[in-house]
């Protein structure tokens, strides 16, 4: 369990960098280009989808690295990954994988309680 948490983890890092690119520039060029925000929209906070698209895949990244030797520490941190990334952007094409990859991993982390080896996180 802690090896497959800990590549679901580095996929949706890996995919939730392209998300949180283009949530970032987004948020950048809709705030700095009033023209054309009256077009494509405004966030309602804009600092918030930029925090989140920064530290959404770092979270993720560190969690999969982390499964295997700290699996507790590294689902909390994937399962906050995935509330990062349903909070700033939602439930969409988008961002169906990185929710559903660095969820599923956080939960497969925290449940591997009893491993193969001697060394459990409870």
């Amino acid at each position: 369990m802690r090896n497959a948490a800990a590549m679901l983890g580095l996929i949706a890092g890996l995919i939730g960098i392209v998300v949180g690119m283009f949530g970032y520039g987004f948020a950048e060029l809709s705030e700095r280009n009033a023209e054309l925000s009256r077009i494509i929209g405004v966030f309602d906070n804009p600092g918030f989808i930029r925090f989140a698209s920064f530290i959404a895949p770092l979270l993720a990244i560190a969690g999969g690295a982390m499964a295997k030797t700290r699996a507790l520490w590294g689902g909390i941190l994937m399962l906050l990954a995935c509330g990062f990334f349903y909070t700033a952007f939602g439930f969409n094409v988008g961002t169906m994988f990185p929710i559903g990859f660095a969820g599923l991993g956080g939960i497969l982390a925290i449940a591997a309680g009893k491993p193969d080896e001697e060394k459990a996180h409870f």
